[in-house]
């Protein structure tokens, strides 16, 4: 088992350090922490207690993993729960990512993810895949950005939201409710859907058909007449869909059944 740590590096004796680890100066790994294989913490890294890396994953300098949640009341003797991330993934300098606030439960971040440069990932919130979220965006706590989304640099996003499969949303976005599938989105305080994000159709791996079946919906729901929500819902009776409007549909209907529509509310 070939490691790297450097000698001023602090790491307690019950972390799991996997082969071809390498562990850089003052770097600091705090109790029951896993690293996974070929896992690479840079300089001044931290990593919390019960703080759970996978395969391949590279932490840049300066950021923290798996610290206490910004919550009131917290403090070093709280019992919270922690933080589990995948495989693969780039964490860039001074990103910050907390544990869940609940004993027994996990913040998530899955596989193949880029967080640039002053990230921070609020307790409780969800990664899928393959996502990509620029400097300095903010990701409030008990979120869920779902597997190829992309967020621009010093976009807010509100707690509870819901952020759906590739979409893209834009720099300075204030995001306060659930973005459905496949969109672009700009603005803050409504924010607004613009457009289809064509390049996420292409990432997604979606087909011509499927291409044009999602522009067609696009164009229904957001450029016909009469309120959204009804063309929302005479679409979700039809029976041949293709599957990506039908995440679309799902997701805006989901979304209203809250009044603020994120409907991650409805499960506090």
């Amino acid at each position: 088992m070939s490691q790297q740590i450097h000698p001023t590096a602090v790491v307690a004796p019950s972390v799991k350090v996997g082969s071809n680890v390498v562990i850089g100066p003052y770097t600091v790994v705090d109790e029951g922490a896993v690293i996974g294989d070929n896992t690479v913490l840079d300089t001044h890294v931290v990593i919390g207690k019960n703080t759970r890396l996978g395969k391949s994953n590279r932490v840049f300098a300066g950021a923290v993993v798996g610290r206490p949640p910004q919550v009131l009341g917290f403090d070093e003797n709280t019992r919270m729960g922690g933080l589990a991330i995948g495989d693969h993934n780039v964490i860039r300098e001074y990103v910050t990512i907390h544990p869940s606030m609940y004993p027994d439960h996990n913040t998530i971040v899955g596989n193949g993810n880029l967080l640039m440069i002053n990230v921070h990932l609020g307790h409780d919130c969800h990664l899928e895949d393959k996502i990509v979220i620029s400097n300095c965006t903010q990701v409030s706590g008990h979120c869920k950005i779902e597997t190829g989304a992309w967020l621009s640099g010093m976009v807010a996003v509100h707690q509870f939201v819901t952020i759906g499969r590739w979409c893209y949303a834009a720099g300075y976005t204030g995001i306060n409710h659930d973005v459905p599938p496949f969109v672009i989105v700009s603005g803050h305080y409504p924010l607004e859907i613009r457009s289809i994000n064509k390049r996420g159709l292409t990432r997604a791996g979606l087909s011509d058909e499927q291409k044009k079946a999602v522009f067609d919906a696009f164009k229904w729901i957001w450029r016909g007449d009469g309120p959204v929500l009804e063309r929302v819902r005479e679409l979700a009776r039809r029976d041949d869909l293709e599957e990506p409007v039908r995440m679309m549909v799902d997701s805006l209907l989901q979304s209203s059944k809250q009044r603020f529509g994120r409907h991650l509310e409805l499960h506090r």
